[in-house]
This record gives C-alpha cells, sequence and structure tokens, in this order.
C-alpha cells in the first residue's frame, strides 16, 4: 500500500527534520495517517480514474505516493531487488502558491537488495522549487536525480514503457519497464477500504511490468532482468487514529497471476484485511477480509526491533496457503520513520517472488 505522511508511505519523521511536522502527530495512528483531514479532498466510493491524470498529482488530497518493487535476477539467477517510491504531502489545504510559498512537501526511497546486502537512502524537496514533482503527461515523477519517467511509445492505460532510475551509497540501478498489459484498478473500482469507518484512499495498480537494466551494489554492476510492480494511493486520511501500521504483500504467481494483500493492524486485535486476486488475462476480483489469513512464523531482530519476516499466508477461497520466506531478512528502511520492506519468495500450493512492506513496529 501498497503502501506517510507514509512511510511508502514514512514522511512525517522526515517533515519534522525540515520543521514542517509536528510530533504529536505520530500519536495519531501510524505516521499521523489517521490525523483528521479537514480542508482536504476526501475519498468517496464512485469516483472513476481516470487517466493520465490521476497518474499526475493530486494536491487538494493531502497524501499520495508512486511505488515502484522489481524482483530481479542475474545472469546466474542470483535474486536481487529495487524499490523507488516518491511521496507528496500537503502541510495545509488551499490553494497551491509558487517557490518557498508552496505547502507541497516531496520525500523520495530507494533501495537495493540482494541476499547478503541491503542498501538505502531518502530524499527531501519542497515544492514549488521544481526540485521535486510529477507530471501526468509526459509522464515523469522526480526528485532531484532520481528518476520516473515515461518513454517513447507511453500509454496512460498501461503507463509504459518507462524508465526508473535512482543512485545512494554504494548502490544504484537503471530499469526499463515494458508491458502491454493495462492497469488494475484495487478495491472498488479503485476505491480502497482501509477501515470499516470510513478510512480509504483511491488505489491503482500495475504489476505486470517486465524489467531489465543494470543493478550496482559495492561497486559491483549486475546485468538483472525480472518482473516489477507500480502503485498508485491518494487519500487526504487513509488510515483510522487506532491503526498502528500494515502488512502488505505483492505476489507475482509463477502461474501468471497476480496477488496483494494487506494487514492494517489494529489497536483492539480487530485487524482489518483486504486483497485482490489478478487472473493472468487482467480480471481480478476482491477477496473478502475475512477469506485471508496471515500468520507470522519466523522472527528477526533488526534496527531494535522484532519483526516478522516470514509469514503463512492463506484464502481459503482460492485454495491458497503458501509460506514467505525474504531474501534478506536484514532489509531494514532506517529513514526518517523506518519500516522493513524487501524482496520475498514463497512456496506451497503456488509458488513465486514479490515483496513484503511492515510498518509501525
Amino acid at each position: 500500500m501498497s503502501g506517510s505522511a507514509p512511510t511508502r508511505r514514512g514522511f512525517v519523521g522526515g517533515l519534522a527534520l525540515l520543521g514542517l511536522g509536528a510530533p504529536r502527530a505520530l500519536a495519531q495512528g501510524f505516521a499521523g495517517l489517521g490525523r483528521d483531514a479537514d480542508g482536504f479532498a476526501t475519498v468517496t466510493p464512485g469516483r472513476a480514474l481516470t487517466f493520465p491524470a490521476d497518474h499526475g498529482p493530486h494536491p487538494d488530497f493531502r497524501i499520495e505516493w508512486w511505488y515502484l518493487t522489481a524482483n530481479l535476477v542475474d545472469a546466474a539467477g542470483a535474486a536481487f531487488g529495487a524499490q523507488w517510491t516518491l511521496f507528496r504531502q500537503a502541510m495545509a489545504p488551499g490553494a497551491q502558491r509558487e517557490g518557498w510559498a508552496n505547502p507541497q512537501i516531496w520525500m523520495g526511497h530507494a533501495a537495493a537488495t540482494s541476499a547478503t546486502v541491503h542498501r538505502y537512502a531518502e530524499a527531501f524537496a519542497r515544492g514549488g522549487i521544481g526540485q521535486a514533482g510529477v507530471t501526468a503527461m509526459p509522464f515523469r515523477a522526480w526528485i532531484d536525480a532520481w528518476e520516473l519517467r515515461g518513454l517513447d511509445g507511453f500509454s496512460e492505460a498501461t503507463v509504459a514503457p518507462l524508465r526508473v532510475s535512482a543512485a545512494g551509497a554504494e548502490f544504484s540501478y537503471d530499469l526499463r519497464l515494458d508491458t502491454p498489459q493495462p492497469l488494475v484498478p484495487q478495491g472498488d473500482a479503485g476505491y480502497s477500504k482501509k477501515s470499516e469507518r470510513g478510512q480509504a484512499s483511491y488505489y491503482y495498480s500495475q504489476p505486470w511490468f517486465v524489467a531489465q537494466g543494470s543493478l550496482t551494489l559495492d561497486g559491483r554492476q549486475i546485468a538483472v532482468t525480472g518482473r516489477a510492480w507500480m502503485d498508485r494511493e491518494f487519500s487526504s486520511q487513509p488510515l483510522s487514529s487506532d491503526q498502528t501500521g500494515w502488512d502488505w504483500f505483492s505476489l507475482h504467481l509463477a502461474s501468471g497471476g497476480k496477488l496483494m494483500l494487506f494487514r492494517l493492524r489494529q489497536k483492539d486485535g480487530q485487524n482489518y484485511f483486504s486483497g485482490n486476486w489478478i487472473s493472468p488475462d487482467g480480471r481480478s476480483e476482491q477477496i473478502a477480509s475475512g477469506a485471508i489469513a496471515m500468520t507470522p512464523t519466523a522472527f528477526t531482530e533488526v534496527g531494535g526491533r522484532r519483526i516478522p519476516t516470514s509469514w503463512n499466508v492463506g484464502i481459503a477461497s482460492r485454495g491458497l496457503q503458501i509460506q514467505t520466506t525474504p531474501l534478506n531478512p536484514q532489509a531494514w528502511m532506517a529513514t526518517s520513520f523506518p519500516y522493513w520492506e524487501g524482496p520475498i519468495a514463497f512456496t506451497g500450493s503456488q509458488q513465486g517472488v514479490g515483496y513484503l512492506e511492515m510498518t509501525g513496529y
């Protein structure tokens, strides 16, 4: 969800670094995402996703993100992962202004992962000065030199082809992403509920990318290919105040389908689940909250926390029972608002690879 003041969504901590956030917001649900959003646009059922406009920014909404993960392999079959994320947050509702008076704040996260190494970087920018932003057509999302950009032949219906690039200390990547398959609305035609109390986001994905390019880790450049998944979400209050974080999966099934699942953890233990089963032909079906089971099976001490890095995941209605394992259990994003995010593999009734994000631990 997937994916804060998000840390895919971990944004409030970064805003505090800029002197623009308030620590009290962190008490109101994970990363302040449960705060009241008076004055901002609201998420309601029935709004149709519109392209290319929805590929661009929505400054009337409080928060949004452009989020990409890639499961990659080299010529010998060794596995790698890459993450690229751009977040936008409006510090106040109302008219947009130019220059440093602009109320938009931008944050970028990038990471590269192998079985033995996890590298990450974080960047911040103020809106209105050209350092970061998004344009819908021609599509381009950027912060400093990090970029997600449409290439010749770009289609608004597939948001492809794309080039994604980023670099940080001891890592970089440059990938081309292609697919002929259309975007997938999440939830109810793009309206994705996050609780039974009205919290929601507008959410769609492009889970069909084929990736190829290069990744550099610790000075070693590696030619890679694989699969990638992009999520787009925008909202003004996607969580309720008693939700403390989430566990989110994006899964590439060896049978050709895709699966998105998340669990939003609530203080009372009555967690909220959601999912979307995407068939190889692109048809998708929502999965009822009560049909989803997620149970941690192994934990890792990382970042001073005990993180559930292996899981059993079941969907009885689909005959799904899988066991997930991380490529690198130490895939900790020690960013301004820390979280765990990294590539995973799974076995059981289905096999495949994907990404797992866990926040609020």
